[in-house]
């Protein structure tokens, strides 16, 4: 029986789409889910839910809930983490309110920018003892890794556990497919693509439409599409935020970014400016968006979860997570094609050995393989320079304790420095760590009042 454990399982949705993908792929539907999570509420409704998807779709699977981590790890296979230290309250909520104070705003802040770099200070330390547990508790176990900063937390865990059987798995190519397809209305099925970069900031380096005359470039329709006006749609995924800013990035660079245009506005220069509401009015930058979709998700989950008690029963779909596939091909060795994120052996060669990186992925009882992808243009390879300066100060923070670089990783960022000067930016980082407390790492904790 194959075990399959989550850590941070009180993400009742997240933890919901992967099991019921699980239940669904017969050579797991049999799986034993050790569900972890330290919020005893949450975990309840967890269970709740996946004993109702197993006794919904009829399978042999079972499920164990686990306050205790390392009772959850033994013995796992796989191990899912999907958790956010320091919550929505307080540590999501001070992420945003101190920057605002000196005029930055921030749309999601949780991969780049001060807010990317708080979290990665937050999580890398529990997702570093949760490697180790692993290398006593399950040392052939792989760890599929969906919590942000996606691209710290991976370089993070490489550099303290290369031997950890790790990938970091992300839906943004899956979400992006599935707008352009809605945006240019034809089948998603018919769409054949190539992406590569680092997580958030991959690009569409090859995107086209599978026809009876063969293959057709879908990029002169996008073009055509934005500069008639026609393009983008009314969003299909978050319903109040407009998808201009990664057609503009598009029309300026070449190529469309994987992530949301709510994600890609805070990891460059162009387009939050302190007295600039032009910019925020004509791209319809949702600034606070991820604080007001926390509140928004909470409302309905408890709306979701009143119903299923009610009923007893779920219908299970089919997600577009990876997991469940990855797990499958890995137990199996059946070859599977997905897009992960792991350390630049040489994958993409232009940019940094070491640094986390997005490419496909030959998935089979080999493990994850990365596949190499070399022609990345240029300019598109400047903006992913760009990111990873912020995350590889932010890792060397990490790994050798040094609170100094936590500030240089804040006055790399190209958001923070194009809004604040070098003593603002000081300041505003000692806030932070003051405020956060004991939510850091002891090393980088401060006494200043926030």
């Amino acid at each position: 029986m194959t075990k399959i454990t989550f850590i941070g399982a009180g993400s009742t949705i997240f933890m919901k789409n992967i099991v019921g993908d699980a239940l669904l792929t017969p050579a797991l539907a049999n799986s034993h889910f050790a569900l972890m999570d330290i919020d005893e509420t949450r975990l309840a409704e967890s269970e709740l839910v996946a004993k109702t998807m197993i006794r919904s779709v009829g399978t042999g699977a079972t499920v164990s809930t686990h306050t205790n981590r390392r009772a959850a790890l033994e013995g796992a296979d796989f191990v899912v983490t999907a958790f956010q230290v320091g919550g929505y309250e307080p540590c999501t909520v001070t992420d945003f309110d101190i920057p605002k104070r000196y005029g930055l705003r921030q749309t999601i802040a949780d991969t780049l920018g001060i807010g990317g770099i708080m979290r990665g200070l937050r999580t890398v330390p529990v997702l570093w003892s949760i490697a180790q547990d692993m290398a006593e508790l399950c040392p052939g176990a792989t760890m599929l890794q969906y919590v942000n900063p996606m691209a710290i937390n991976t370089w993070a865990l490489s550099e303290r556990f290369p031997k950890l059987k790790q990938v970091g798995l992300c839906h943004s190519v899956q979400n992006t497919v599935e707008e352009m397809a809605h945006d240019l209305e034809i089948p998603q099925d018919d769409i054949r693509y190539k992406v590569a970069g680092v997580n958030h900031v991959a690009f569409f380096l090859r995107l086209e439409q599978e026809t009876k005359e063969g293959l057709r470039d879908l990029y002169p329709a996008l073009r055509r599409g934005y500069s008639e006006g026609r393009l983008p749609k009314a969003p299909l995924i978050h319903k109040r935020c407009p998808n201009k800013v990664r057609y503009e990035v598009m029309d300026h660079l070449g190529y469309f970014c994987t992530e949301s245009s709510e994600h890609l506005s805070e990891y460059v220069p162009w387009f939050i400016k302190e007295g600039r509401t032009d910019l925020i009015e004509q791209f319809g930058i949702p600034l606070d968006e991820y604080p007001n979709r926390c509140v928004e998700q909470v409302a309905d989950w408890k709306e979701q979860a009143q119903g299923i008690q009610a009923a007893g029963s779920i219908d299970v779909c089919k997600s577009h997570e990876f997991a469940a596939e990855l797990m499958n091909a890995i137990v199996t060795d059946t070859p599977y094609v997905a897009y992960g994120n792991l350390p630049n052996t040489g994958q993409i060669p232009q940019l940094p050995m070491g640094a986390a990186v997005e490419t496909p992925c030959l998935v089979d009882g080999n493990g994850v393989q990365p596949s190499v992808v070399t022609d990345i243009p240029p300019q598109l390879i400047a903006l992913m320079r760009s990111q990873i300066n912020v995350q590889e100060l932010t890792v060397r923070a990490l790994v050798d304790e040094n609170p100094e670089h936590i500030y240089h990783a804040a006055m790399m960022d190209p958001h923070t420095a194009a809004e604040l000067d070098l003593r603002q930016i000081r300041a505003m980082v000692s806030d932070l760590l003051a405020a956060h407390g004991d939510w850091l790492p002891e090393w980088c904790r401060t006494s200043r009042a926030a």
